[in-house]
């Protein structure tokens, strides 16, 4: 295994078992989009039978948002522990060794798609057994888990970029309400096509979060769509790329100044 490699296995490893010690950070990652989840589908159950909806039911609908919602916690706690390791100076412990900026976001992010892949699994039982029928059946759901690590990593470059910036896991937790506003003037209520008010509608149309949860919808309610797939997965994966970019550039300049 080449150095930097087996750097990023190291930070990696580091980065789960750190996750797994911390059920306060896991659990309300997994319960909280759950529960909102069945708050949606219990008050918006009528909104599937609207002539032209795209869903046998609103939970199938919803489904995908959970997903996107759950990637939006684990990613935000993946920038947060970054944070923490800025605080307690593990950040300067660490600029001792030849290790990389980009090794230390990328190891990081180990512990954001540990809780993703929680949440996805937990996501697809909870959906199978309320009688969901995933349209691209078992390979369907594997790439829904895929998409869930996608999403996962692309708001967990964008944590890991603010705090590198800031080196403050309150500023980083301060995203969320931010977050939830991108999740709100998106697609995660109605289809696109069938948002009325126009200025709602064009926030939604131009809102990579929209692609985000349609991408992952799809799978769920309508099947295999290359269209969705590339551009949901392909605007994470730029949001991904950016704050990656960002993230070990912040970084390089606080490795230098220890």
């Amino acid at each position: 295994m080449s150095p930097v490699l087996t750097q990023i296995a190291w930070i990696g490893r580091r980065s789960i078992l750190r996750t797994l010690r911390q059920p306060a950070a896991i659990v309300p990652a997994i319960v909280f989009p759950l529960f909102f989840l069945v708050f949606m589908a219990g008050g918006l159950s009528s909104v599937a039978s609207i002539p032209g909806f795209p869903a046998p039911t609103y939970l199938s609908f919803a489904l995908a948002g959970a997903f996107v919602q759950g990637s939006m916690f684990a990613g935000m706690n993946g920038g947060a522990d970054l944070a923490l390791d800025i605080q307690t100076g593990f950040i300067n412990r660490i600029s001792l060794t030849p290790i990389r900026g980009v090794t230390l976001v990328l190891g990081q992010m180990f512990g954001a798609l540990g809780v993703a892949f929680l949440q996805g699994t937990s996501y697809l039982v909870y959906g199978a057994i309320s009688g969901v029928e995933f349209q691209t059946g078992l390979p369907g759901a594997l790439a829904i888990l895929l998409a869930g690590f996608v999403v996962a990593t692309a708001f967990g470059t964008l944590g890991a970029l603010v705090a590198a910036r800031t080196g403050s896991a309150e500023a980083v937790q301060a995203m969320f309400p931010l977050f939830f506003v991108f999740m709100t003037f998106s697609s995660f209520f109605l289809p696109r096509p069938m948002i009325s008010t126009r200025w709602f509608r064009t926030i939604a149309d131009y809102n990579p979060v929209s692609y985000f949860i349609e991408a992952i919808r799809g799978l769920i309610i309508s099947g295999w769509s290359a269209r969705e797939l590339t551009l949901g997965l392909g605007l994470a994966s730029a949001v991904s790329a950016a704050g990656l970019a960002g993230a070990s550039k912040a970084l390089k300049t606080r490795l230098a100044r220890s």
